[in-house]
């Protein structure tokens, strides 16, 4: 915790002081000026005072979000997926992918960047992730911080694919990932579950969810540890490979409470910290964080949401040589910290309108400090530090119209963004210059919108459809800090312009109310300015805005139920390929980087009320390439995972798990025969607690 609070210090500038002042000022002010609309003219006096009952969720879902084709994950999914991992169980939604096949168990966190649509591999994250409304990416990196979300602590995932606005809409150029707190009505009053498992590993939950007079709280933890498996397959091992260790914790603090009848105030608060060692001894990562935001909602006649967040993190990672065995990098630390806010206003304009405007800002700040060390003695022979801030400034207005069975929908957003203070700079150990950059400072307005309709055409029978636009700023891991992987180095790129998309879709949707629906989605994305990882010399590579890359493809899902069992399914088939023309005509018309072309998931469930459980879940990605240039291959990958429970009592349960039950190889990095491998089978044996009434 030392070092965290020493990088929340050292982020902290007279600029990040009035970002906090102007969040905490609309997220006070707002609610308000709502409520008192609401107020006048004064009601008669009520004979009863109303009833307060808290949800602890957001406002509702405004009435055309069917036009932009969603998924959602429920509760159980997420919390019951073999891995126990957050991660693994989005990947139910065809298309969801990580820059890296492994998991948050074996990846290293700062590659954990997350897309859809097969919009090229990168370490940054296409898809904006949000908690309760929140941003939840790494404020450096721009990676998600997976082991910090407890899923038992979660009421689902909703997934929409395809740029956005609205709220946070900057950043959201491949879809947006929300997750939703769960609800009083989601957990007992306490639950607890602890696991054994493959290579001595132990994974311990628990969460009580007391009443609050009329709110609630929720306190949640979760710990985890194992001594892993080996990434490095048989014939590449040496005497410095290890197994990929791992140990991680997360403790959370929600609380829910009313301000009136119409209004609740939300609270949330989390700490986590994950440690992890990577193919050889003492190649060891550390990330640590601290999480906070307050939202305010109002559902009266003018509906309002009113967000502020702020995010202190900070990583460590120490980066051994593939042939010496030696340490050569000391990421001694990187501390980063996010600040934004947003509000949103619902008025009611009626008339079948249901209108939503509002603003919101974000600002993202750090530094890398590294020492360069030698091969050979140890010592350090260079000092590095880069970093610097972006941030960006929107407001949005978004309209939907009701017309009978079709509901059309349109919205506009501007956005002014600002990238400033980056720096480079390298000296000697004993301090001599080397090289010293400041970068200009620079900014500028995008204008973005996003136009669509539903239309229920026959009873369990819908269309829709959908053209939107989107933007992404560069992290500041792109834009100020080279990186190797042996032997690849990486240059970073202080001039890379913004990601902008363009793109549109139409679906089918047909239903027979909760026991069958089917989803047919047929899209086109052109994400121009794609920051890519562009090979320009042997074993040397930079980041680059290319062309483009033009993504085209089809989504398929399907759910069914009869009684107890279910079945969901999902496949995705994405024909991306990179324009290059003026940025890169080497790599035109060929796949981008870690993207592959067919993906599918399938999972069959059953799920009797008081007694057993089980389900198994089906998975396949297909080949992709490792680099730009398409010179090394990862093999199509096919896994089986599997989940039985059986009750004990009323409040026990003996629960049985299996990730990769054909123990298939998946490979998931590949530098000119230098592989990583990702999770064999592994076993788990444990046991659920549930205590007290939902």
């Amino acid at each position: 915790m030392l070092g965290l609070m020493k990088a929340t210090g050292s982020c902290q500038t007279g600029r990040a002081g009035a970002w906090r002042f102007a969040a905490l000022a609309l997220l006070l002010s707002v609610p308000g000026m709502a409520l008192a609309q609401d107020r006048l003219p004064a009601a008669a006096p009520a004979t009863a005072p109303p009833d307060i009952v808290v949800s602890g969720r957001g406002l509702p879902l405004p009435p055309a979000a069917a036009a932009y084709g969603t998924e959602t994950i429920s509760r159980e999914r997420l919390a019951g997926d073999a891995s126990g991992r957050v991660e693994n169980a989005l990947r139910d939604v065809a298309g969801v992918q990580q820059f890296r096949r492994s998991d948050s168990r074996s990846a290293n966190p700062s590659a954990q960047g997350i897309t859809l649509r097969a919009l090229g591999g990168n370490a940054a994250s296409r898809a904006l992730v949000l908690l309760d409304g929140v941003p939840v990416a790494d404020p450096f990196f721009g990676h998600i911080p997976f082991n910090a979300l407890v899923s038992e602590a979660l009421s689902g995932a909703r997934i929409t694919r395809g740029a956005g606005t609205g709220a946070f809409g900057a950043g959201a150029v491949a879809g947006v990932i929300e997750l939703a707190s769960a609800t009083r009505a989601d957990v007992p009053v306490a639950s607890a579950s602890l696991f054994y498992g493959s290579d001595a590993a132990v994974e311990a939950r628990a969460a009580v969810s007391p009443r609050l007079g009329a709110g609630f709280a929720m306190l949640s933890g979760r710990f985890e540890r194992g001594d892993g498996f080996f990434t490095t397959p048989r014939e590449q091992r040496t005497t410095a490979t290890v197994r990929a260790r791992y140990r991680d914790w997360s403790i959370g603090l929600r609380g829910v409470a009313p301000l009136d009848a119409a209004t609740e105030l939300q609270f949330r608060a989390a700490l986590f910290g994950d440690h992890r060692t990577l193919r050889f001894a003492s190649a060891d990562s550390a990330t640590g964080g601290a999480d906070a935001n307050l939202r305010i909602i109002h559902r009266g006649a003018w509906q309002v949401e009113a967000l502020g967040y702020v995010q202190a993190r900070d990583f460590r990672n120490v980066v051994v040589s593939a042939t010496s065995f030696r340490a050569t990098l000391d990421q001694r630390r990187t501390p980063a910290t996010g600040l934004g806010g947003k509000i949103e206003l619902r008025p009611p304009v009626g008339g079948g309108h249901a209108l939503r405007l509002g603003v919101d800002a974000r600002r993202q700040e750090g530094r890398a400090d590294e020492d360069v060390l030698s091969a050979l003695s140890g010592l350090v022979t260079a000092r590095r530090a880069a970093g610097g801030d972006t941030s960006a400034i929107g407001g949005f207005v978004e309209d939907d119209w009701a017309l009978g069975p079709v509901v059309l929908t349109g919205g506009v957003r501007v956005d002014g963004w600002r990238i400033a203070s980056g720096f480079f700079n390298e000296t000697s150990a004993a301090g001599a210059p080397i090289v010293s950059a400041r970068f200009a400072n620079r900014g500028g307005t995008e204008v973005n919108g996003r136009f669509g309709f539903f239309a229920q055409v026959h009873p369990g029978i819908a269309l829709r459809g959908a053209a939107y636009s989107g933007f992404r700023l560069p992290t500041l891991n792109e834009l100020y800090r080279p990186f190797v992987v042996f032997p690849v180095t990486t240059r970073a790129n202080a001039a890379l312009a913004p990601e902008r998309l363009r793109g549109a879709e139409i679906g089918l949707e047909i239903s027979a109310g909760d026991y069958f629906s089917l989803s047919a989605t047929a899209f086109y994305n052109r994400l121009g300015g794609a920051i890519a990882n562009v090979t320009i010399g042997p074993n040397l590579r930079e980041r680059r805005n290319l062309d483009a890359i033009v993504a085209q493809g089809i989504e398929l899902s399907a759910h069914g139920r009869h009684g107890a069992l279910s079945l969901d399914a999902s496949y995705a088939y994405s024909d991306a390929r990179v324009e290059g023309v003026r940025t890169g005509a080497a790599l035109n018309g060929l796949r981008p980087a870690q993207t592959a072309p067919h993906s599918a998931s399938a999972t069959l469930r059953y799920a009797a009320r008081h007694g057993p459980t089980g389900q198994v879940t089906l998975r396949y990605t297909g080949q992709q390439f490792e680099d730009d240039l398409q010179t090394d291959s990862l093999p199509p990958a096919f896994t089986a995972d599997a989940v039985l429970g059986l009750p004990l009592d009323r409040h026990l349960r003996l629960v049985g798990r299996v990730e990769n039950l054909l123990d298939a190889r998946i490979v998931t990095r590949n530098a000119g025969g230098s592989q990583d491998l990702g999770a064999p089978r592994r076993l788990w044996l444990g046991l659920s607690l549930m205590q007290g009434p939902r």
